[in-house]
């Protein structure tokens, strides 16, 4: 056994730093954390100063015990998880679980920490061990601790006020406030009407635009031009002032197609420095992956962990980057020199800057520590190992080794040109441009942005000069919107909660999944739309537990929680103070409020057939609409609303079209009524006692045509099914989804295996007799009595399996615990008959 043993999170780490250290080292994964916190409540005590009661994770269980015996035969321990909080935490449980054990009382246990898989980094990690941190595992506990008290004391109580199954977390119901509130502002946006003027100019051959900037002596604003009316009038009084000034110039119009002329006023010209952006943190990292590969943030983490755990490009393992949860933008001098290095061999002397570019984060309590993250070795340029990464891992690789070379190349240089050109006195329009002059970092690299604006970057205008005249081929007026602030996208939604100082690097692809697997959001062309069930979450937080989903009081306590982490702060009052007031409030509003005060039903009219009060409300399975009250002498009718529908837009009559199903669409030639309806499982049409699912098809608007088609195709589909049915018995042999089975309407048995035929399912059926023929006579089968059962230990797939293959079972090897028996002497050759006995109990 090994003399040292390193513990890591991953198999993959594992094997890649294995490799580094030799054969004096032995590398396990603790494949994560190895404890949590008991589910059920009371496992965080806030009486006895919030102990807490862990237990192992049943699932890593085999992986502890493989570590507690390598660690009883090594001479030292080296808990090398990652280097961060969650990091310091998994060192810090398995420390624990192994000195409860006393594996540790006889040998040193050190903590290393390195941020990238390369030889040098994990050796020099191992040189110089520290003891663990409680510091970092005090705040992981009270991070853990706070969360857990606010999902178990909040989210039963939505349950009881809502629906069941609900949750609310102390970093995900701000998140959930940001895109319903950003909702709630585009629903209240006004939208106004404004007029712009274009003029499609041209010099010597070359076209360009210019807009009206400037009118009768007054400098247009937004909304001068409120609508078609006045475009119209201004269109024409500068459509004259251009045809005098046409032979005012005394010169035919260059271009035969001029219908006017405007003279060049003033020529500017500016030169501008563009900066290259930082290297990427955490966040920017998704951000940016969002916006030019469209990953989700938890798509770039999972490809992002596998470039730093080590990817073989073919002298073994490799740590492609550094470590990737991080809210640092340092580069360590060694990488810096390295960079610049490549940036003079790849791009030239002209291209480096005279000393390197230092960035500061403007995260708050950002570690800066840390560094960001970058290739373990910019001299390993993406071209050069495209063979051996998947097209997510090249992707993300190459996004994250440009943006690090470009962070330390020269700024871009941009040439800007204004020009003003008159149309009569005091009108004046003005034409923008801009050439890049020296392409610096954006050679190789160009940061993207959540929502293009009108970039006047790549406009070429004509030289222009003072005094000079170009012709007017047209004047255009256009007609604009106002538009509401976009809804947010993966990328922005991060990029706000960061700037709010909400959530952590390793938080952010948590916070969305779960917002969308909560259903509380969806992404619609990837942006957020608050559901109904988010919007009723949202409001019952925010009336009734508003500090605890306000902005600054979230930060504030992420600020508190860092504190921890760094040591100024003990973490117990943190707890304390959180907690008191909190559990007040819990039982305050479990007792005062209604859950009809927080579902909040919304009235909509009256039915006009019935005079009764028509209302949309939210139900355990959604929202729905109602027709009457309880108090009515009928029963209220409810109806669902559909997909797209939601409960603060739903009018009237939209609501009463949902009571329009089921829908009576006649019948089918034998008689049989067919109608359209919503059910469990989606929209159907229902022919006799049968079910047609509509994929593509409205059931509010699919005609009788199309319904008889989709029978028809039905019918067919089931008639294809039934591969075999025995005279006088209800035992069929079915082609099912996952192949043949036998059943007798109640019952499921697997089908023998035979080999494939052109026509699905009848060869596998037809061919089986005789591969168990070849079986048997390799195998033949014993002469006692073989016993066919269902049972807890083999089920029924796997029995036919096995029998299929020959390998027949003696009685008395066959468990016996519970299922249904039947005994038969030959498997092999078993009639429908047969079957139907054997299905029947015992004795029967």
């Amino acid at each position: 056994m090994s003399k040292n043993l390193v513990i890591v999170e991953s198999p993959a780490k594992a094997k890649t730093i294995k490799k580094y250290l030799g054969k004096d080292f032995e590398v396990l994964a603790s494949y994560g954390h190895v404890r949590d916190l008991v589910p059920k409540e009371g496992a965080v005590d806030p009486e006895h100063d919030f102990a807490m009661k862990y237990q192992p994770i049943e699932k890593n269980l085999r992986h502890v015990e493989a570590i507690a015996k390598a660690v009883a035969k090594a001479d030292a321990l080296y808990l090398a998880t990652d280097p961060d909080r969650e990091g310091e935490a998994i060192s810090w449980h398995l420390h624990e679980i192994l000195r409860q054990r006393d594996l540790l009382s006889d040998k040193p246990a050190q903590r290393v920490v390195f941020h990238e898989i390369t030889q040098r980094a994990i050796l020099d990690a191992i040189n110089h061990p520290r003891q663990l941190s409680l510091d970092l595992v005090n705040a992981q506990q009270a991070r853990r601790a706070l969360d857990y008290l606010v999902g178990f004391n909040l989210s039963p109580l939505l349950w009881k006020k809502i629906r069941p199954g609900l949750s609310a977390g102390r970093v995900q119901s701000p998140a959930l406030r940001m895109i319903v509130e950003r909702e709630e502002e585009i629903e209240r946006f006004q939208t106004r009407e404004y007029w712009s003027l274009e003029a499609d100019a041209a010099k010597t051959g070359q076209p360009f635009t210019a807009r009206l900037l400037e009118y009768a002596g007054e400098k247009l604003t937004q909304f001068s031009i409120a609508d078609s009316a006045r475009a119209l009038i201004l269109e024409q009084t500068l459509l004259a002032a251009a045809r005098a000034q046409l032979a005012e110039s005394g010169e035919p119009a260059a271009d035969p197609a001029a219908i006017g002329r405007l003279r060049v006023a003033k020529v500017e010209r500016k030169q501008r420095k563009r900066h290259p952006a930082a290297p990427f943190t955490t966040s920017t990292l998704q951000q940016e992956a969002s916006r030019k590969m469209g990953f989700s943030t938890q798509r770039t983490m999972r490809v992002a962990q596998q470039l730093y755990e080590g990817i073989d490009t073919g002298g073994g393992a490799v740590g492609l980057i550094t470590y990737m949860r991080t809210d640092s933008v340092n580069l360590a001098q060694d990488a810096l020199v390295e960079i610049r290095a490549l940036i003079l061999q790849r791009y030239g002397a002209h291209n480096v800057p005279a000393s390197p570019r230092l960035f500061k984060t403007k995260a708050k309590n950002a570690q800066e520590a840390h560094e960001a993250i970058r290739p373990t070795s910019v001299a390993v340029a993406p071209e050069t190992i495209r063979a051996h990464l998947n097209a997510d891992q090249y992707a993300l690789y190459e996004l994250i080794w440009k943006r690090t070379v470009a962070c330390q190349m020269i700024p871009a240089t941009l040439d800007t040109v204004a020009a003003d050109l008159a149309c009569g006195a005091g009108n004046s329009f003005r034409a923008t441009g801009s050439v890049v002059a020296d392409p610096g970092f954006m050679a190789i690299y160009r940061e993207g942005v959540d929502d293009q604006a009108d970039d006047i970057e790549g406009r070429m205008l004509p030289p222009l000069r003072t005094g000079e005249w170009v012709d007017l081929l047209a004047l255009r007026p256009e007609q604009h919107f106002t538009e509401p602030p976009p809804r947010f996208s993966e990328a922005s939604l991060v990029k706000t909660l960061e700037e709010y100082g909400i959530g952590r690097p390793s938080t952010y692809a948590a916070i969305i999944s779960t917002l969308l697997a909560r259903e509380y959001a969806v992404l619609d062309n990837r942006r957020f739309k608050p559901t109904d069930i988010g919007r009723i979450v949202n409001r019952f937080l925010t009336q009734h537990f508003t500090q605890y989903v306000d902005y600054d009081f979230t930060a504030r306590l992420e600020d508190n929680l860092d504190a921890v982490s760094r040591g100024e702060e003990d973490w117990l009052p943190l707890m304390r103070g959180f907690w008191d007031p909190f559990k007040q409030r819990v039982a305050e509003k479990t007792e005062n409020v209604s859950r009809q005060d927080v579902v909040q039903s919304r009235e909509l009219g009256n039915d006009p057939k019935t005079g009764k009060l028509v209302s949309v409300r939210m139900g355990r399975f959604g929202p729905y609409a109602q027709i009457g009250v309880k108090e009515d002498a009928d029963k209220p009718r409810f109806a669902s609303l559909r997909p797209e529908q939601r409960m603060n837009t739903l009018t009237l009559d939209e609501a009463l079209a949902l009571f329009q199903l089921p829908r009576d669409l006649g019948a089918t030639a034998d008689g049989e009524p067919i109608q359209a309806n919503i059910g469990r499982f989606g929209p159907y049409v229902r022919y006799g006692k049968s079910y047609v699912s509509l994929k593509q098809e409205d059931p509010y608007t699919v005609s009788r045509e199309r319904a008889l088609e989709l029978i028809a195709a039905h019918r067919q589909a089931v008639a294809n099914k039934v591969l075999r049915e025995f005279p006088d018995s209800s035992i069929r042999i079915l082609n099912g989804r996952f192949g043949p089975y036998i059943t007798d309407g109640k019952k499921k048995r697997p089908s023998a295996q035979g080999p494939r035929s052109s026509q699905p399912g009848a060869g596998r059926v037809r061919n089986a007799g005789t591969r168990r023929a070849r079986q048997e006579a390799r195998h033949p089968p014993p002469r006692h009595q073989i016993v066919l059962t269902w049972s807890v230990r083999y089920q029924p797939a796997t029995f036919a399996r096995r029998r299929s293959r020959g390998l027949l079972w003696r009685p008395d090897r066959l468990p016996h615990r519970g299922g249904v028996r039947a005994r038969l002497r030959s498997p092999q050759r078993t009639s429908g008959a047969a079957l139907a006995r054997a299905q029947a109990p015992v004795g029967a």
